[in-house]
């Protein structure tokens, strides 16, 4: 299945927005963008079972976030190739102990586009700047991104996904009244860019000294 990452004015991003009605018309809104999302035992959405969630976006009209330690079955390498991008070398589709990149699950909506998180901003075609949390990450859906990282010219450390967690007007604020989801605040970026997907849940919950064997449904919020 190829990946359509395009450069027109119908980008992901955009339409992703434009589905959850996200607007910044609050300022008092308890927003959790920035933040992660750890799923809670009482949340029994098999799609989000265990998941960890990076919040790209939340306000009054809705959320939208990135699934960060689910792997898809492909490689940054492997996506590389099916976009008919070759990377200038070997180590830019690698980790820094020599492993294939992977690629993850974002979420259940559009998981035929692909979304970037990475840092520091940078300038590209489509671009949502994440407020709150650590200034300088970006979530990107245009293909400049990607061309400029398979020449060595990319973000300094990025994550890419395919597909997106979406929330509609309400509904994250309903499920984090109910104790669905465990907020982390996020201070080092390191969880998203340089530990290992597999070990992301247990370093969110490091983060906040807990121990996931303690955890019941009765309080989520940090």
């Amino acid at each position: 299945m190829g990946q359509r990452w395009t450069d027109d004015h119908n980008h992901a991003v955009e339409q992703a927005t434009q589905e959850a009605q996200l607007t910044k018309d609050s300022t008092n809104f308890p927003s959790v963008a920035g933040q992660l999302l750890v799923a809670m035992p009482s949340l029994m959405d098999p799609t989000f079972g265990g998941t960890v969630v990076f919040v790209a976006e939340h306000n009054s009209q809705g959320a939208m976030g990135i699934v960060v330690n689910r792997p898809a079955d492909m490689s940054l390498a492997s996506l590389f190739a099916r976009i008919d991008l070759k990377p200038e070398t070997n180590d830019l589709c690698a980790a820094d102990d020599g492993s294939d990149i992977p690629v993850m699950i974002g979420g259940p909506v559009q998981t035929d586009r692909g979304f970037v998180l990475h840092e520091p901003v940078g300038q590209w075609s489509s671009t949502l700047r994440v407020a709150g949390g650590l200034p300088e990450i970006g979530l990107t859906s245009s293909r400049d991104i990607l061309e400029a990282t398979a020449k060595g010219q990319g973000p300094n450390r990025l994550l890419v996904a395919l597909g997106y967690s979406g929330w509609g007007e309400g509904q994250l604020d309903a499920e984090l009244a109910a104790n669905a989801w465990l907020t982390v605040p996020l201070h080092d970026a390191d969880v998203l860019f340089s530990v290992a997907p597999e070990d992301r849940l247990s370093a969110a919950f490091a983060m906040l000294g807990v121990d996931p064997l303690n955890l019941s449904g009765a309080v989520g919020h940090a």
